[in-house]
């Protein structure tokens, strides 16, 4: 079997002039055979063919027929995955925030501070804008130098018309911002970053009032993201008691920042998986022991490399701040859950061919969740003053 000598031959059997056989194909698995250009002979499922063929009757000039082309569009014709935009996960949690903020007699009031240069920052403080205002928020946006941050801080926080407060980090990139974070009255923090929300994430304490468990604690809105997107997906198990729902689950998180990465992997391990985070240091295993024996998750260093851990994970996720990095997709096992939380682009387009759902950024969840914060902070200070979402 080889190319065919003149593609105005029909072969015997087949569907398109590359891709044929010389036998028919097998009733209870049809398929044809193609030869790559790496002289590979690769099986494709016989409806992969149809593209070709439509293509080829319907085009007034005769379609590319190189192997390479074939290839691609049999690809683009079938895939076993999904890709799953933010914006359709995104879309329950607009419509319950609209729902909400139509009904209240004066629109919640969200403030913003950009304290550096960072295009990339000041273009999703304007995208923040036009989503605060389609959703029913009002949004101010302040600018100033990085020195006066503090003090526009703590006017935010004596304002009783301000009902939340976003800081656009890294400012410094250093200690300092973990200090501004702090800056930030805890009854106004959407992010979650207030030392009390960051305490009770990572020791599973879920709300601020317990006993009488009547106001939630705040959690990250990047890392609650990432868990409203793993339910979506149905990664988390709902057979399973709350809170261990993730029981049985690895997964493998490339990034270790104090923002997201860390958090996260708390999170999920509190939630029962067991997470494998991954920086250019070391991987860190977090999970909460045999048979979720503890209550919180503990941390093990461990002398794992990615290669290790990723190729057994049931979900992939990652946050690598770098256009030329890109995830390595022979660590990806077939069938696996991948997710990409960085603005960067991690994965090349091949991940759509290896990965059961794919979902390529999270802005418009992590946004709906801000504003979800802003409106459990409210309650918080006010029960019953916001519906309850």
């Amino acid at each position: 079997m080889g190319h065919l000598e003149n593609k105005n031959m029909i072969p015997k059997y087949g569907t398109c002039l590359h891709h044929y056989t010389d036998s028919p194909p097998s009733q209870s698995a049809p398929h044809l055979h193609l030869r790559t250009e790496s002289n590979l002979i690769k099986k494709l499922n016989f409806f992969d063919c149809i593209y070709c063929l439509i293509s080829y009757l319907e085009s007034s000039t005769k379609p590319d027929l190189s192997p390479k082309s074939i290839h691609r569009r049999a690809a683009m014709s079938y895939r076993a995955g999904k890709t799953i935009l933010a914006s359709t996960i995104a879309k329950k949690y607009s419509e319950e925030l609209t729902s909400v903020t139509s009904k209240m007699a004066t629109k919640p009031k969200l403030v913003g501070l950009l304290g550096n240069q960072d295009p990339a920052a000041k273009t999703y403080a304007e995208w923040t804008a036009r989503t605060c205002e389609s959703l029913g928020f009002q949004y101010e946006l302040i600018q100033c130098p990085k020195e006066n941050l503090e003090d526009e801080i703590y006017k935010c926080n004596q304002d009783d018309a301000v009902n939340g407060i976003m800081v656009y980090f890294p400012v410094y990139n250093d200690g300092q911002d973990q200090y501004l974070q702090q800056c930030v009255s805890i009854e106004k923090d959407v992010e979650g970053l207030n030392f009390k929300y960051v305490s009770n994430m990572y020791h599973n304490i879920r709300y601020l009032d317990a006993p009488e468990n009547t106001k939630k604690s705040i959690l990250p809105c990047t890392p609650l993201a990432m868990v409203k997107i793993l339910e979506y997906l149905g990664v988390y198990n709902t057979l399973l008691p709350y809170g261990n729902r993730l029981f049985g689950k690895t997964i493998t998180i490339v990034n270790r920042s104090e923002i997201v990465g860390r958090p996260l992997a708390a999170l999920l391990a509190n939630d029962g998986a067991t997470v494998y985070s991954v920086d250019i240091n070391n991987v860190q295993k977090f999970e909460r022991g045999d048979g979720l024996q503890l209550k919180s998750h503990r941390v093990v260093d461990t002398e794992f490399e990615l290669k290790d851990v990723a190729p057994k994970s049931d979900v992939i996720i990652t946050g690598v701040p770098s256009s030329n990095y890109k995830f390595p997709l022979e660590y990806v096992k077939d069938g696996a859950v991948v997710i990409n939380f960085s603005s960067e682009k991690n994965f090349d387009d091949r991940i759509k061919d290896i990965a059961s759902l794919y979902v390529p950024s999270i802005g418009k969840v992590t946004i709906a969740m801000l504003l979800r914060n802003l409106l459990r902070l409210m309650n918080n200070k006010k029960p019953h003053s916001v519906e309850e979402i």
